[in-house]
């Protein structure tokens, strides 16, 4: 469980106007279209070759759609966008100025369910100028972020850049079938032959698990081995906990590895893993 706390490394890009849905429908892996104020998806942006480039939350808004992204790629992921637009009747406004995203254990009023896992519990855009008033007026009182990404990290949940550097990874490598990020139903998409074929044949072998130390984890890139074999790489973490890419397929039986001295223990996350073949052993 975390503290209600205000995410300070997230922004909020808004694409409005009467084609926004179709828009973000053709270049993101989930389905835009059943978004509503009430409900939100988790999506990426791939590369043609279907390696993600950013991802982000979706919620609907009057008059489009807003994405909930890290707040580093805000500026670049804009760009990106209005590379797609062409003629589209619509508009992409970073809007971080005037909101903020609030996480929260339990529900409330303007808040929705994370897609990715309920364990996420909450999460709320309010205007900045608002915030006071609406934590007030629901007994809530703003915390650290810092809980709630360690509550993430233990969950196995990648989040932004340091779990996930732009263009190193499939959709699928980062439990984005498991976290409900990719609908294989919704039709074409950028990437989405990759996406598919990757699915469908059952060549990911790699997932995003949890890992832990009893002192500090290693830096982000490091290799993991089991002996002399390449198993991972370590990825972000907070504390003790940290998540790391691992080859299920190399990783047989083995729970800890040693790393420069430092054991490390690899978990599992806390949602089962999704295979469409035999599972790796």
């Amino acid at each position: 469980m975390f503290n209600p706390a205000i995410l300070h490394d997230r922004s909020i890009i808004e694409v409005t106007g009467p084609e926004a849905r179709p828009f973000l429908q053709g270049l993101v892996t989930n389905d835009v279209m059943r978004l509503s104020a009430l409900t939100s998806v988790y999506a990426a942006l791939l590369t043609p070759q279907g390696k993600i480039i950013y991802d982000f939350l979706l919620t609907g808004a009057p008059d489009g759609v807003r994405l909930d992204c890290h707040k580093d790629h805000a500026a670049d992921l804009i760009a990106r966008l209005k590379k797609y637009r062409l003629r589209a009747k619509l508009a992409i406004t970073d809007t971080s100025a005037g909101l903020v995203v609030v996480t929260l254990p339990s529900p409330a009023q303007s808040a929705v369910a994370d897609p990715r896992l309920a364990a996420l519990g909450y999460r709320a855009i309010i205007p900045t100028a608002e915030l006071e008033s609406w934590t007030q007026s629901r007994g809530i009182v703003l915390g650290n972020d810092t809980g709630y990404h360690e509550a993430r990290i233990k969950l196995g949940v990648p989040d932004a850049t340091s779990d996930i550097p732009p263009e190193t990874c499939f959709p699928l490598d980062c439990n984005f079938e498991e976290l409900h990020g990719v609908d294989f139903n919704k039709g074409c998409y950028v990437g989405q032959e990759l996406t598919s074929r990757m699915k469908h044949r059952a060549t990911a072998r790699r997932r995003m698990l949890p890992v832990s130390a009893q002192t500090g984890l290693p830096a982000a890139g490091t290799l993991l081995r089991n002996g002399t074999i390449e198993i991972g790489e370590m990825r972000g973490s907070i504390h003790n906990n940290g998540l790391a890419l691992i080859r299920l397929d190399r990783l047989s039986s083995t729970t800890e590895v040693t790393i420069d001295g430092t054991i490390i223990h690899i978990g599992r996350p806390a949602y089962p893993l999704i295979f469409t073949g035999a599972e790796p052993e």
